[in-house]
């Protein structure tokens, strides 16, 4: 016994193979620690950009000249001068960019003379002009009426202003985007309708309507705006700088070296919500990415709209009706090779066939009295089936082999019961291949929510704040082009003119896309194994 468990041991294929199990084992660990060290970063960095930091006051003194910094620590570095000295800086972020240009500093330690934390440090966010940082002085109402910052009830105050310009400002993009927008695209229909038709009475008397209509929306929209620049928030910067806020740019204020952890907590929930719920702002440098998540989840559904069943009906053509042979084969390599191009080749084929040829036939044929492209040009429609069919060979290979394994047995009780071909592919080959064809759906619904290259050809761009799908008649618009959350990540990251500010909104960005495509995954999951379950059987 002891012999015949040596002689295995010393065999040539114990000696080869347990190296290369230790081998395959160590691929997978390093695969697991890259994959969690990818993850964690962005989750640090992500969650990083929400929390609020202590704002610091940074007396500096540098070849004589003193001057004094206000904002918080973003972070610490060494650098190498020309003599090869190394000098240890902080970077500050200081905001009030239309004050210093700038919004970062970088700071010598050597030349930092103390430091302090006051407590009435305030950080203002602004609709325009990004973060202001400063002391609070007064806050001065339009009426004339000056409220000092020492008097007790000066937040509340300017708390009861924020919600005031907050609802006037609802109220002025309620007139600006809806009521005037609806007003102009009716203009702009009868303005088509007196080209097309000529003159007459009843388009001039409408068009004379719709023109009293909007003088009367422009007043109020006018009046408006003249009570949002009426009142103003006057603050002091840290090296004695006034700075002016009016209430219209007012977003909110905040203290935060004078609340403790739960306060920074709450702060850091509103930022998340603000950062969900909200439009961008400052060249996407600022404020939310709303449009860009309704814009990836609404782009990545369509694509499975059509990417689906397409997929499933080519992959049972393929494998339960067409003659195997040389032809088919040749086909399934096509087939395997197509996901193997690269994605910004889709793209050009999307730009040329999708939006020059079936989008110009498609104005031809319905919108030619119009002068402007409405199909002819890149929209989610497009982008979706451009992703369609960049993703629609996974569909296929993952749809045949789920049909391959069902087992033969299965289909011949069903013919011997008196099933058709139909019929037992219906009834009993598809139940039982759902969750493998999902499978190839999660993987496409993943990779056509990463894919950014074919979309920048056929309809994604900067700034799109008129959504897909809105409340305004037809209610879907399919030719409108979009945000998209991995364009808004390049774009911060490349194209941002402050790549600096431009940082953690990067970071947040990409955790926030990681989470969607995380969360759609799941979903599906969660439908493929309820599936499975139901269809279940010892037969199968």
């Amino acid at each position: 016994m002891a012999d015949s468990t040596h002689s295995f041991a010393t065999t040539g294929r114990s000696r080869k193979g347990e190296p290369l199990v230790w081998l395959t084992a160590a691929g997978l660990a390093i695969g697991v620690i890259l994959t969690l060290s990818l993850l964690s970063l962005v989750v640090v960095k992500g969650m990083e950009s929400f929390w609020p930091k202590r704002l610091v006051i940074v007396d500096v003194e540098k070849d004589g000249v003193q001057e004094k910094v206000g904002g918080y620590i973003a972070q610490e570095r060494e650098r190498r001068d020309m003599a090869g000295v190394y000098h240890e800086e902080i970077q500050v972020f200081r905001g009030n960019r239309d004050l210093y240009g700038e919004t970062f500093v970088y700071i010598d330690r050597a030349d930092i003379k103390g430091t302090s934390e006051p407590d009435d440090l305030l950080v203002v966010e602004r609709l325009e002009g990004g973060s202001a940082i400063g002391r609070a002085v007064a806050f001065e109402f339009g009426n004339g009426e000056r409220l000092e910052a020492g008097t007790a009830d000066f937040m509340a105050r300017v708390e009861a202003e924020l919600e005031a310009s907050r609802k006037l400002r609802d109220e002025l993009e309620g007139i600006e985007k809806e009521e005037i927008g609806r007003n102009s695209e009716q203009v702009k229909k009868l303005k088509n309708e007196e080209r097309l038709h000529g003159e007459n009475e009843e388009i001039l008397a409408e068009l004379t309507e719709l023109q009293t209509k909007y003088a009367k929306l422009d007043e109020k929209r006018l009046e408006i705006r003249e009570r949002l620049e009426a009142d103003h928030l006057v603050m002091e910067t840290a090296d004695g700088r006034e700075l002016r806020v009016s209430s219209g740019e007012l977003l909110h204020v905040f203290a935060p070296n004078k609340v403790g952890v739960f306060g920074r907590a709450g702060e850091m929930l509103r930022r998340i919500w603000s950062f969900l719920s909200s439009n961008p702002r400052e060249a996407n440098m600022e404020g939310g990415v709303y449009p860009a998540i309704f814009g990836t989840v609404v782009m990545t559904l369509v694509m499975s709209l059509f990417v689906t069943p397409f997929g499933v009906i080519a992959a049972i053509y393929l494998r339960e009706y067409a003659k195997q042979g040389p032809l088919v084969q040749a086909v399934r390599i096509s087939v395997n090779n197509l996901a193997g191009v690269p994605s910004i080749v889709f793209g050009v084929f999307g730009l040329a066939f999708f939006i020059y040829f079936v989008g110009g036939v498609v104005d031809d044929w319905f919108y030619s009295d119009l002068e402007e492209p409405v199909f002819k040009s890149g929209g989610i429609l497009w982008a979706s089936l451009t992703l369609a069919l960049l993703t629609v060979p996974v569909v296929i290979v993952a749809t045949e082999e789920a049909l391959a394994a069902v087992p033969r047995g299965v289909r011949e009780a069903a013919l011997a019961c008196g099933a058709s071909k139909w019929q037992t592919i219906q009834r009993v080959v598809l139940p039982a291949s759902v969750p493998g064809i999902l499978t190839g759906v999660i993987l496409a619904m993943a990779r056509g929510a990463g894919e950014v290259a074919p979309l920048m050809l056929v309809g994604v761009v900067k700034s799109a704040p008129d959504l897909p799908v809105d409340s305004v008649a037809p209610f879907v618009h399919a030719e409108r082009q979009f945000m998209h959350l991995g364009f808004h990540i390049y774009d911060l990251g490349f194209q941002s003119p402050d790549s600096e500010a431009a940082k953690p909104m990067v970071f947040a960005t990409t955790l926030l896309l990681i989470t969607i495509v995380v969360v759609m995954n799941l979903a599906a999951i969660m439908i493929r194994n309820h599936l499975r379950k139901k269809y279940a059987t010892s037969s199968f």
